[in-house]
């Protein structure tokens, strides 16, 4: 049985979030293959991927923090590739503090993300899920992505190959 849905407040990260947000990526770069970084950051070292988001624009970096203000998880457009014909595509990605996931608060960040995005020069977003990840792989149906392909094998960590499952949608559907 799933517990209830969490309350959580969104709001788009601010600097003083980057330790926390380091701390939540970090559990995924250490314990699974969802991410494919190796090792694990100081906070230090995330700077300019924090940096790469702003509270306006198409990449953007919101956070879900609970009644205490301690961070839940986060959620974050980015750029998808580096040449610009491609500047109108985003890739998303959300992260959830362990003890919190099942709990609705991807599928809140998800949402907040998505409607703080809705006025920008945006085409289409993509996801990138390691797989398996059922888990994942439900959200962004959820949130009208679908399926356009696996890249097989295409990450090594734990000392085997990975899969990729890519999926994309409009940003207005």
């Amino acid at each position: 049985m799933l517990a209830p849905p969490m309350p959580a407040i969104m709001r788009p990260a601010m600097l003083p979030d980057l330790p926390a947000l380091t701390a939540i990526y970090n559990h995924y770069v250490v314990n699974t293959a969802i991410t494919f970084d190796l090792l694990p950051f100081e906070a230090d070292n995330r700077r300019p991927w924090f940096d790469d988001h702003s509270s306006s624009g198409r990449h953007r970096l919101l956070v879900a923090a609970d009644q205490d203000g301690s961070l839940l998880g986060y959620a974050t457009t980015s750029r998808w590739r580096p040449k610009a014909a491609y500047d109108t595509t985003v890739e998303s990605s959300v992260y959830c503090r362990p003890d919190v996931v099942g709990r609705g608060i991807g599928s809140a960040l998800y949402s907040a993300l998505f409607e703080s995005i809705a006025g920008e020069d945006i085409h289409r977003i993509v996801a990138g899920v390691s797989q398996p990840n059922p888990a994942s792989v439900a959200l962004h149906e959820r949130f009208g992505f679908r399926p356009v392909g696996v890249f097989s094998n295409v990450g090594r960590k734990f000392e085997q190959y990975w899969d990729v499952a890519w999926f994309e949608r409009p940003l207005k559907r």
